[in-house]
């Protein structure tokens, strides 16, 4: 199955190079030039940016450079160089001062969320666990009724910042009093492992995790309701030993595609073209499933949702671009 998978997708980047070779060059020099994307350190940065860099320069005859860095570094650069042009997949709860300051002083702005609703973080269970008890939805429901998450909640590694949040909302909830005992894993590694021996047997599982990844891809979770978000409440939750932590439910962290204020004035196509380059979280954790499961390069997840993803896709082009795109993968 997977040599049938890659093979395709194989055959179109064979395409798709072949038909840069014999207009590529030619229309970046004609129509946009060069761009640099900062290409960020994890799968999802890794496959955002591919997608954007064989749209820009298949659709808009852009000659795309991908630039690895990570946040800070980027935002550094941006300030220091005025590149990369893009910065695509930033975590604003993890740029900050720095990126505030950037647009505040109108070198760069923000023309989207990369992800929608954003990067998704919290405490779930098995969707199986909550359609046999709609009860588990909510935290109430789930301390009431320990046994049916089978009386363990699973925590962050050490060194985490969800484990000091989830830390301080165990404090806020007393939920060992409801009979839940804790079980802080030791890596990221037996976190995940613990849902996917979970799902295996179809055994109860409750615990914190998050998205866009490849585990959220593959299993089907619901999401526990702690409550309502509070700003002043999740930021003291953020504290390490916080005093008196009270209780909040996680907040959708925006992720964002910025661009250079130069770039938005010289390429308002391409920029036009990233106000509308947005994925639904979820959506992109199946596209890192996929890549997983295929062991799968980024260049090739690209090519598989530019494939396969169409309806999403076609309304991020104009016309134009729409049009030579579609021709290329025979849309």
């Amino acid at each position: 199955m997977r040599k049938t998978t890659l093979l395709a997708v194989a055959g179109a980047t064979a395409m798709v190079t072949g038909f840069a070779a014999q207009t590529g060059t030619a229309r970046a020099a004609e129509q946009c030039g060069d761009i640099s994307i900062a290409q960020m350190n994890w799968a999802a940065a890794e496959v955002t940016t591919n997608i954007a860099k064989f749209m820009l320069d298949q659709g808009y005859g852009c000659n795309t450079s991908l630039v690895k860095s990570d946040t800070i570094p980027a935002i550094t650069s941006i300030a220091e160089n005025g590149r990369p042009d893009v910065v695509t997949n930033l975590w604003l709860n993890s740029a900050g001062d720095a990126y505030k300051k950037l647009e505040s002083e109108g070198k760069i702005k923000r023309v989207a969320k990369t992800l929608q609703p954003g990067g998704v973080e919290g405490w779930w269970i098995p969707t199986y666990l909550a359609k046999e008890h709609p009860e588990l939805k909510t935290i109430e429901g789930v301390m009431a009724h320990p046994d049916w998450v089978g009386g363990t909640f699973n925590n962050c590694p050490d060194g985490w910042g969800c484990r000091v949040v989830s830390d301080n909302l165990i404090k806020a909830l007393d939920l060992k009093s409801s009979g839940i005992e804790v079980f802080n894993h030791g890596s990221g590694q037996t976190l995940a492992s613990s849902i996917g021996s979970a799902f295996a047997d179809k055994k109860p599982w409750f615990g914190y995790y998050w998205g866009p990844t490849v585990v959220m891809g593959n299993y089907d979770m619901t999401r526990v309701k702690l409550g309502d978000y509070d700003k002043a409440k999740f930021d003291n939750l953020q504290n390490k030993d916080a005093s008196n932590p009270q209780v909040s439910d996680f907040p959708a962290a925006p992720v964002l595609t910025s661009v250079t204020s130069d770039f938005a004035d010289t390429h308002p196509a391409e920029t036009e073209f990233f106000s509308k380059m947005s994925f639904k979280t979820d959506t992109m954790s199946k596209l890192l499933a996929w890549q997983d499961e295929n062991k799968a390069s980024g260049e090739e997840t690209a090519v598989h949702f530019i494939k396969n993803y169409q309806d999403t896709w076609k309304n991020w082009l104009d016309a134009d671009a729409q049009k030579k795109l579609s021709k290329l993968i025979g849309g």
